[in-house]
């Protein structure tokens, strides 16, 4: 699989995912706070595959996962849940891609 249609599929994985486990939560502007997520992990996904520095797949992915996570964890307050799912959803990310993205 190429790295892009890898990415495009983990970001829509990825984004659907983190939606699902914010459903039951309440949200001020639930709309935003979902559509926002989304795109954050959407963003993860998409571009973990699609960079390449010479390292393991899962440590840019934990990387990648966190440092684009760390935004939305800043302006929200709340580090541990979104830190952590970037984190552990951008290692699977990337260990996987190292699997089945054909360079």
């Amino acid at each position: 699989m190429t790295a892009v249609a890898y990415g495009l599929l983990a970001g829509i994985a990825f984004g659907a995912i983190s939606v699902g486990m914010m459903l039951p939560l309440q949200f001020a502007d639930k709309r935003a706070a979902l559509l926002g997520a989304f795109l954050n992990r959407f963003a993860i996904g998409l571009l973990i595959p699609l960079v390449n520095v010479g390292v393991a797949g899962w440590l840019i992915g934990l990387g990648l996962g966190v440092l684009l996570s760390l935004p939305d964890a800043i302006i929200t307050k709340t580090f541990a849940p979104i830190l952590g799912v970037g984190a552990v959803g951008g290692t699977i990310i990337g260990l996987l891609g190292s699997h089945f993205v054909v360079a």
